[in-house]
């Protein structure tokens, strides 16, 4: 038996998707961006306006990723990400319906599904794949079903707000699973290569900043040098 052995159940999956949405856009953007408390449950998933975005995923299980984002969340996001980037103001799109905005959403998709698939490989002892993320600009007449052929769907919608308020959701249908553990296991530690990359640079403008320090004093010891030579008459 396994002392305090943990289940995990769909609830929990979707929790470690929202906090891997809530990671990669905060870093991106370089703003907070959270996810709301609650969680609701829905009956099916779907594309809406503004800006709809699907993934779909299987493998140790199966399931849809939908976020549909308002004009003004995916503009936050775009603008703070390009911005974050080094792009000057002046070459940034002006609208949500521009091909860029929606080519970096997509981006972005794919580091959420990344992230995501990376926490499922270490905590869950499984492997899953994802399908290429798809961008739609939707009117607000319009709303798109996406048939993901699952068994038994569990479909939850949790509400995302970004640092300036503006509001778009997160929505997942999974097939109805439960992983049960059987035996004691250890997490096999991921590094995120831009988080070292970002490591790196830190540690050599820190030893760059040390540097001139050490320079002027080395510069000093020959001026004591010249004044105990004079105090001797030398």
């Amino acid at each position: 038996m396994v002392a305090n052995k943990k289940n995990v159940t769909t609830d929990d999956i979707l929790l470690k998707l929202c906090n891997s949405v809530s990671s990669v856009l905060t870093k991106a953007s370089h703003s907070q961006i959270h996810h709301a408390a609650m969680v609701q449950k829905i009956n099916k998933t779907s594309l809406k306006p503004d800006i709809g975005c699907f993934v779909i995923f299987d493998g140790g299980f199966s399931g849809l990723v939908i976020i549909n984002f308002t004009a003004e969340a995916a503009m936050e996001i775009y603008r703070g990400y390009l911005l974050n980037m080094g792009l000057p103001e002046s070459e940034l799109a002006t609208n949500h319906i521009a091909d860029e905005v929606s080519n970096v959403m997509g981006e972005l998709m794919n580091q959420i599904l990344g992230k995501f698939i990376s926490t499922i490989s270490q905590e869950l002892q499984t492997s899953i794949t994802q399908s290429q993320p798809k961008m739609l600009t939707i009117n607000k007449q319009l709303v798109i079903s996406i048939e993901a052929n699952l068994d038994e769907p569990v479909s939850r919608r949790v509400s995302f707000k970004t640092a300036s308020g503006n509001v778009f959701y997160l929505e997942l249908s999974i097939d109805d699973t439960q992983f049960l553990q059987l035996k004691e296991f250890e997490n096999t530690e991921s590094h995120d290569p831009d988080e070292l990359i970002e490591q790196h640079q830190a540690t050599k403008a820190k030893t760059a900043a040390v540097a001139p320090k050490k320079q002027e004093k080395a510069a000093e010891v020959p001026e004591d040098n010249d004044d105990l030579l004079d105090s001797l008459g030398i």
